[in-house]
């Protein structure tokens, strides 16, 4: 149950995973669901709403296609070139290919940030990155990261698209906190299927040819998954915060005070 990582970096993931991501990322469950929560962070922080917005590790555009929905210039950076035109074509955005680990654009550039499953990935140095994402937004500006969760649901997966690290809310909190970013909301979902994830995990943890996690799904399962992950987005909405899931949600900010 897991997807594809956008990841921008000098080892990008493989050509096949990046079809399969472009194949599936409008319609498949944990694809429609990570946009979501995405979208909704930055409806409650926008962060300087005047500026565009990067997507940085944007894959095959898929984010940035929902986000057009905002109405703000939206920017997009992709290691692969090949990945980059496909976002560019699908989603409207200027796309640019690069490295997360020395962005190619002038210092505070954008308003808001977003970047889902890059800082994981092995090609990048999350100090270096940090430091470009927290260079190019200016003061005020939202940060907003997904990330993995937890160095024991480890899988196939994460070795197929070159993952190398998974957090927990309260290290990803320290490692924003360390590079310069302020008022840090970190919390985990996926959670209610989290007990499927974990089975799933454990029982193809030890086979490196495990097919991808990112593939079409039947109707009616893609269509309970995404019910499960939109009755855990309306308890969040209550104020339930769940202990554990697989994924980090976090949403930061570069304080005004910024050097």
């Amino acid at each position: 149950m897991r997807r594809s990582s956008g990841a921008a970096t000098s080892e990008s993931v493989d050509l096949a995973e990046y079809a399969l991501m472009d194949a599936v990322e409008d319609g498949m469950w944990w694809y429609r669901a990570v946009h979501a929560r995405i979208a909704a962070a930055l409806r409650a922080r926008p962060g300087v709403a005047a500026l565009p917005l990067l997507d940085a590790g944007c894959g095959t555009g898929g984010l940035l296609r929902r986000l057009r929905d905002t109405g703000r210039p939206l920017a997009g950076l992709e290691y692969n070139p090949e990945a980059a035109a496909r976002a560019a074509a699908k989603s409207g955005a200027a796309v640019s290919a690069g490295d997360v680990n020395a962005l190619p654009f002038t210092d505070a550039a954008f308003g808001a940030l977003t970047s889902v499953d890059v800082l994981c990935h092995r090609g990048v140095e999350e100090s270096r990155a940090l430091a470009e994402f927290h260079r190019v937004l200016a003061p005020g500006g939202t940060l907003v990261l997904n990330l993995p969760a937890f160095e024991w649901l480890r899988s196939a997966h994460d070795t197929r698209v070159h993952n190398a690290r998974r957090y927990t809310a309260e290290g990803a909190t320290e490692m924003l906190r360390q590079a310069g970013f302020t008022d840090i909301s970190a919390r985990y979902w996926n959670s209610l299927l989290l007990p499927l994830m974990v089975a799933q995990r454990k029982l193809r943890a030890s086979d490196p040819d495990a097919a991808s996690d990112v593939a079409p799904f039947p109707p009616w399962l893609d269509a309970t998954l995404h019910a499960a992950t939109r009755a855990e987005g309306a308890l969040a909405r209550l104020g339930l915060r769940f202990p554990a899931g697989g994924s980090v949600l976090i949403t930061a900010t570069r304080p005004n005070n910024a050097a």
